[in-house]
């Protein structure tokens, strides 16, 4: 069995060797160009050519959850693309969100900006019923940060592509549904797939539809932002505010005017991180399913190229 390491931007050296401890019978090699064919890949945005060189893959396994880098790519048909279902990065996400939802609600960066100026200040406390969260994106990680929400007692809703049922969270779903979860919200995060539908979703008229004083918080990917749109309804007093974990270039670039927004927080894509050694202990165990001659669709996050996720 030949296991080829194709990941952008990524240290090899700690996953060749932890995919050696997992099959010491195997080879595992970081792809170049003309290498030998792989059973598997391990992949992060691959290339064109390494797809074009691998004519017998049995699977394609993503090091992360999102997976919009693979689907612009041409895949070979009937060989599984496979993402990471959580991997220790659920709990990072409910940690990340609920800390921007509860800074903007209890108003820190008020208390932060007075306590850098020597002054002790109070602010009279806000209702949480006056802050409903709503969560666009309820798969692995959206519903473990919708149900974290829960237990701060703030109203949470959810909105998904098809009909989802979770505990203590309102869920809509479908276009159809799709402004009055807006409508119902005030404060907005974004856990949504990248596909063609949900490019932009977050612009003029979409986000406008929030409760005024709403909060844009964005942890999925830049592209579901305008980000001029957002600045605009900042400026015009609708949106109170936004933090922001992904951008459309990253790094973001210095004259980005983000990076100086009074009003925009602004985090370096870190809102759940890859955790190698649960990631290695996931792939590995899906790589033995396989060769072990069950079903494909015995196996969690099996990306539908329909759907793009």
């Amino acid at each position: 069995m030949l296991i080829s390491f194709c990941c952008a931007g990524t240290k090899s050296q700690p996953w060749l060797e932890g995919l050696h401890a997992a099959f010491p019978g195997a080879e595992v090699e970081v792809w170049s160009a003309g290498a030998p064919a792989a059973d598997y890949a391990v992949v992060w945005t691959p290339p064109q050519q390494f797809i074009d060189e691998q004519p017998r893959l049995k699977g394609i396994f993503n090091i992360g959850a999102g997976v919009d880098a693979l689907m612009k790519l041409r895949l070979p048909p009937g060989v599984p693309v496979v993402r990471l279902d959580d991997a220790g990065m659920s709990v990072q996400m409910a940690e990340y969100v609920c800390h921007a939802v509860i800074r903007h609600f209890r108003e820190f960066d008020g208390y932060e900006a007075d306590a850098a100026q020597g002054k002790w200040s109070y602010r009279k406390p806000h209702l949480r019923q006056d802050f409903p969260v709503g969560v666009m994106g309820l798969g692995v990680l959206g519903e473990r940060v919708s149900r974290a929400l829960t237990q701060f007692d703030f109203p949470v809703m959810g909105w998904s592509r098809s009909a989802k049922s979770i505990d203590g969270v309102q869920c809509f779903s479908g276009e159809a549904a799709f402004n009055d979860f807006l409508a119902a919200s005030r404060i907005l995060v974004c856990l949504l797939p990248l596909t063609p539908d949900t490019d932009n979703i977050m612009r003029q008229d979409t986000l406008a539809r929030l409760k005024p004083g709403g909060y844009v918080i964005n942890v999925a990917r830049g592209s579901h932002l305008v980000d001029d749109d957002l600045i605009a309804l900042i400026d015009s007093g609708h949106l109170a505010g936004a933090t922001l974990d992904v951008f459309r270039t990253e790094p973001l670039p210095a004259a980005h005017p983000f990076w100086r927004h009074p009003q925009i927080i602004v985090t370096p894509h870190t809102s759940a991180r890859t955790l190698r050694e649960e990631s290695l202990t996931q792939i590995a165990g899906k790589i033995r399913t396989l060769e072990d001659g069950a079903p494909i669709a015995s196996l969690a996050g099996v990306v539908d190229p329909n759907k793009g996720y």
